[in-house]
């Protein structure tokens, strides 16, 4: 029953619109205040959900994926892209799926993509004559592919709740980014079918190779990050550091970077940062009241009692993800959730790590579903568009997104071929 009665709150202060960080960190102090527990700790843990090593890497990445926002590296990478696959049939399509599978290997960020290659991508393919709800549907969901493919900011937050290793999360991510980012290919191919106006035409070898020269130093930019932490040469947060200072030179030597956007960029990753934050220091409060309520232990008694199979628990998990998703935004989710969920793994035989990507793979569809779907709300901000456009545009890639979901539970090695076979 008390447990019950914590959940009702927390949902009941949801509901009423308190904010996440607000609504757990209030409820987290109330719950030690009734118990009698000393509110020392509540300062404590504040601090201590900050003082992290590998939260460091969240801001980093931030700024990094601000910097070459605000320098205009998105259309270089849009048109070198576009120079190779344009002519295919749906090839501004490709192209923007592609362009956002490679700035999601810099950015981290699943609003950075979306923001980055949708201010790009949207009036291009306006212009050649596409839907425009399939246009804004297909950004929504390509801006995704940010918080899968590494670096990732989701994986790195899963990572320090569960004390799980972030380069093997990474690199578990890897597989289902690029599973995801080819099924999305593959349908933006299947709905330009017969639709001839919509091709880009050729273009010589001589300008694809001018184009792709200019697009090299992102993807040298991406392939410095992610190899230096596979490599063991640096961690999540001394990559994204270097990242940042990479992208600083790149956008000054090419002349694209002003005091005045730095400027913004570091404002925009700032509130980002503060909102991040600010809800991790919420949740610790909460995690920690629960915890000393014996709460996560009760949740996973109950469901290792009532659930012996695996397959069960792993779906009821998904329906309860995908439920809370119509209302929760994604870190949102992963706080709340994770640490209640995670004890139950073990007695489950459910490997963490293949958990952290489902978990991930199902808060990447909350981001495209109404009413919270912050991908959405991106979306319709850069195209100028109606929010009924965007959310009927997004439908079909929710559902490759939770076939893939469902096809990960069936075949694990999508995820974990990577981390365990190859390295």
């Amino acid at each position: 029953m008390e447990t019950i009665l914590i959940i009702s709150a927390l949902l009941g202060l949801l509901l009423l619109r308190v904010p996440v960080a607000f609504a757990m960190g209030a409820l987290g102090v109330v719950l030690l205040w009734l118990k009698g527990f000393s509110l020392i700790a509540v300062p404590q843990r504040l601090f201590g959900s900050m003082d992290s090593f590998e939260l460091l890497a969240v801001p980093l990445f931030l700024l990094m994926s601000n910097v070459l926002l605000k320098g205009g590296v998105g259309r270089d990478l849009f048109a070198s892209v576009q120079a190779w696959v344009g002519h295919w049939p749906g090839g501004l399509g490709v192209t923007t799926i592609k362009s956002c599978t490679l700035f999601s290997a810099i950015s981290g960020s699943s609003v950075a993509t979306a923001a980055t290659i949708g201010t790009v991508a949207i009036p291009e393919m306006e212009k050649r004559g596409y839907d425009r709800p399939f246009i804004m549907g297909q950004l929504a969901a390509g801006g995704t592919l940010g918080i899968l493919i590494p670096p990732s900011i989701p994986l790195i937050i899963y990572g320090v709740i569960t004390e799980t290793s972030i380069p093997t999360l990474f690199l578990a991510g890897i597989g289902p980014g690029l599973f995801l980012a080819t099924l999305f290919v593959i349908y933006a191919v299947l709905y330009s079918r017969g639709k001839d106006s919509l091709k880009v035409d050729r273009l010589p070898m001589r300008a694809r190779l001018r184009l792709t020269l200019y697009a090299l130093p992102t993807v040298l930019l991406a392939v410095a990050i992610i190899g230096s932490i596979y490599a063991g040469i640096a961690t999540p947060s001394e990559s994204a550091g270097v990242g940042f200072v990479m992208a600083m030179l790149m956008t000054i030597v090419m002349g694209r970077m002003t005091f005045a956007k730095l400027r913004e960029a570091v404002h925009d990753s700032l509130i980002t940062t503060a909102m991040i934050f600010i809800i991790v220091a919420g949740a610790k409060v909460f995690s920690y009241a629960i915890t000393l309520y014996l709460i996560p232990q009760s949740i996973s008694s109950f469901l290792t009692e009532n659930i012996t199979s695996p397959t069960i628990f792993i779906f009821a998990v998904g329906l309860v993800l995908l439920i809370i998703g119509f209302f929760l935004e994604a870190l949102s989710m992963m706080l709340i959730m994770v640490p209640v969920l995670y004890p139950a793994l073990e007695v489950m035989g459910i490997d963490p790590i293949w958990f952290g990507i489902f978990f991930v793979v199902l808060i990447e569809t909350a981001l495209i579903t109404p009413p919270v779907g912050l991908n959405l709300f991106v979306i319709q901000a850069v195209g100028k568009a109606k929010l009924e456009e965007v959310v009927q545009g997004a439908i079909p890639f929710a559902l490759i997104m939770l076939s893939t979901a469902i096809l990960l539970w069936f075949w694990q090695d999508l995820a974990l071929y990577v981390p365990y076979r190859l390295f």
